[in-house]
């Protein structure tokens, strides 16, 4: 975020708010009116926090006003001209709630964790950046903002194993996520294109695995190393994210198949070397390991196992001697019992390291520990999976295909991505979902963690389709998570949306303007 590419933002942002009567934040808060008067934001404005806990909060605070402002607004006492405080404050309900009150000389942000007071910079951000020049200072209109998530998971995943971006790109990513309030980085790490995080015990699964991608199988290896990962773990977490590392099991396998054979279960002409061999006790060593050293990397106490789409290459398990074995020692009749019997080791396995597990769908059918199971439901089209999934006391957090895969097109015209039945996710779709609309939810309510978009990498060669993708669906995303239906209003929504359109230019971001398709094609190429 630069200096300057501010100013057209401003105006923009201008505009939208004397076009509305909300508050020109998104996702649009619980609760807020708007004051009179307006803050003024100076060279002499400070930053006060009131609880010296809030310290990192408050140089997170510091960085943005100067990269957007170029001013390094200083961190001690308050004063009676301008100050931007940082409070503790008990009673401010979920964990991510804050309160945002604004007076003339002074800015409150409020909130009893780290997580509220970074939301409440984020809202606070995006009504500095509605504020209008006059005499080198910035004036900013008045707001009282109450506010708090529909949704503790407020989700967005990054496939890196079909195309690798670096990690620059994902600390941009973080960063808008940030600013839009989401708040769970899913990772996508490991998939048949390939193994992009180093681990140590067995490094050909970078040097090995990491080579190649979706769209070219010999591109050199790409991956991050440990201290990347470090790195980045720490850069969301002052960014109040959490990251899921995702090691997918027992398919989408073929990337650690290529590197270390000897644990291999097979696959099809499609999808060679496709699973994880089930039917070896060696493979679940091997598997343990790696999860041990990935739990030492992402503290956020939450790995995700996969689990899904096994069935495309797991029909030699039926051949496999070892699998016959195992099927006659433990009375396994089929191979999604094979399949589930793998899980449930694997579960066991990550439980054991103070970790949750978590899993797409296909493992409702498993018998996991309710309190450290969560279950991503994707497939729109088997509501059975949900309800199976809820009924055994697993948490859900809710990303369909329809709407939350965006990779799927976003326009009638495209013609990159997918569809579903001829259905597409354009920015209407994604805001207007509501959960409760599905009535197994509202018999499981307190199961239902959030939603999360997700971005897979099949259509994607380059940064700039990535952005085509994510924005400006990520808002929203942003909005859906965040924002009780009752209060959404897609028509306002738009309108606020107006201003960010204009950051995202101003920003170089190369995204989807349904008004205006012809700036941007959608392969990223223009």
């Amino acid at each position: 975020m630069k200096k300057i590419f501010l100013t057209a933002f401003i105006s923009l942002s201008t505009m939208a708010t004397m076009a509305q009567k909300s508050c020109p934040v998104i996702p649009q808060p619980q609760q807020s009116k708007h004051l009179s008067g307006a803050f003024t934001l100076s060279e002499q404005t400070v930053i006060q926090i009131q609880d010296t806990s809030f310290y990192g909060q408050a140089k997170y605070l510091q960085q943005w006003m100067l990269n957007m402002y170029g001013v390094m607004l200083p961190i001690g006492r308050a004063n009676k001209t301008s100050t931007i405080r940082l409070e503790r404050k008990n009673g401010t309900g979920k964990p991510d709630a804050y309160t945002l009150t604004m007076l003339p000389n002074q800015v409150t942000i409020g909130s009893a964790s780290a997580e509220g007071i970074i939301n409440g910079i984020a809202t606070w951000i995006q009504l500095s950046a509605s504020g209008n020049y006059q005499q080198h200072q910035l004036l900013i209109d008045c707001w009282s903002i109450t506010d708090a998530p529909l949704y503790t998971w407020r989700g967005l995943l990054l496939d890196e194993s079909r195309f690798f971006f670096g990690k620059e790109k994902v600390k941009s990513i973080l960063d808008w996520m940030a600013i839009y309030k989401l708040n769970r980085f899913h990772w996508h790490l490991t998939d048949a294109p390939g193994w992009r995080l180093e681990i140590k015990q067995y490094p050909l699964l970078t040097t090995v695995g990491g080579i190649g991608n979706h769209h070219d199988s010999k591109a050199p290896a790409t991956y991050y190393t440990q201290e990347d990962i470090r790195e980045i773990v720490v850069y969301a977490a002052q960014r109040g994210i959490t990251i899921i590392p995702e090691i997918d099991m027992p398919g989408h396998a073929s990337a650690s198949n290529r590197a270390y054979p000897e644990f291999d279960g097979g696959g099809t002409d499609k999808y060679p070397q496709f699973t994880f061999n089930p039917g070896k006790e060696s493979t679940y060593q091997y598997l343990s390991n790696i999860l041990k050293e990935t739990r030492q990397l992402f503290p956020g106490g939450i790995i995700h196992i996969g689990g899904d789409e096994v069935t495309f290459g797991n029909a030699g398990w039926d051949s496999d001697t070892g699998i016959i074995r195992l099927k006659a020692a433990q009375q396994l009749k089929t191979r999604k019992e094979v399949e589930d019997y793998f899980v449930q080791r694997m579960a066991d396995t990550v439980i054991k390291l103070n970790s949750k597990v978590m899993a797409w769908d296909e493992v409702a059918t498993a018998s996991l520990p309710p309190a450290n199971t969560i279950v991503t439901w994707w497939r729109q089209e088997k509501p059975e999976n949900l309800k199976m999934a809820l009924d055994k006391g697993y948490q859900v957090v809710l990303c369909p295909r329809i709407p939350f895969y965006l990779d799927f097109v976003q326009d009638s015209t495209h013609k990159i991505g997918r569809r579903w039945n001829g259905g597409y996710n354009d920015l209407k779709t994604v805001y207007n979902f509501d959960a409760n609309q599905l009535p197994v939810v509202s018999q499981h309510a307190g199961q239902i963690l959030g939603i999360q978009a997700c971005v897979w990498t099949e259509t994607v060669q380059n940064s700039k389709r990535l952005d085509f993708l994510l924005f400006p669906r990520i808002a929203a995303v942003a909005e859906t998570a965040w924002t009780n239906p009752s209060q959404r209003n897609y028509n306002d929504f738009v309108v606020r949306l107006k201003a960010h359109l204009g950051y995202y230019e101003k920003e170089h971001l190369y995204y989807f303007d349904a008004d205006h398709p012809e700036k941007h094609k959608e392969n990223g190429v223009n």
